[in-house]
């Protein structure tokens, strides 16, 4: 496995979990759980709460406004929050855009 780059995620990417990748509930251990082959993340309820916008048809956009209403928070806030993590996804082949 190489260390390419992931391409930046905009506000206008559409992103979706890759192919074998989904976002779970435990109900057990009642939390949110990335599942990926041969691995896994247990998603804090901040990520849980993003992830469970990523729908592979929802631009980012729409996700960080439905957040920012949800929660009453200031958008840029929000869009950093949300830019950052979908970053980080993408870079450890969870996500892409």
């Amino acid at each position: 496995m190489t260390d390419t780059p992931t391409p930046p995620v905009a506000e206008d990417s559409v992103v979706r979990f890759l192919r074998g990748t989904r976002l779970q509930h435990d109900r057990v251990r009642d939390q949110w759980v990335i599942q990926a082959p041969e691995r896994a993340f247990i998603a804090d309820p901040i990520a849980a709460e993003i992830l469970r916008l990523v729908d592979g048809t929802r631009p980012v956009a729409a996700i960080i406004d439905i957040l920012a209403e949800r929660f009453a928070a200031p958008r840029p806030v929000i869009a950093h929050d949300v830019l950052e993590m979908i970053a980080s996804l993408a870079q450890r082949q969870v996500l892409t855009a």
